[in-house]
């Protein structure tokens, strides 16, 4: 899955016009480093950061739909 579908799929954003906004804006980081593409492909286990919040991208489930879950 790429950054800014998984924003508009987490719903931190509502379209795609402004997860570009904001990934342009420096203000998601993904494992620690500040992310500015937003076609960067994420992989099991990263940590995408926006506005104190930490969500990891995880396995898929055994239905094969996409999960994750935040953590403080």
């Amino acid at each position: 899955m790429k950054l800014d579908q998984f924003l508009k799929f987490m719903g931190i954003v509502q379209t795609g016009g402004e997860a570009k906004m904001i990934i342009k804006s420096g203000k998601i980081s993904v494992n620690g480093m500040v992310e500015t593409r937003r076609g960067r492909k994420l992989i099991d286990g990263d940590q995408i950061s926006f506005a104190n919040e930490t969500y990891i991208v995880p396995n898929s489930d055994p239905l094969g739909r996409k999960l994750a879950r935040s953590e403080k």
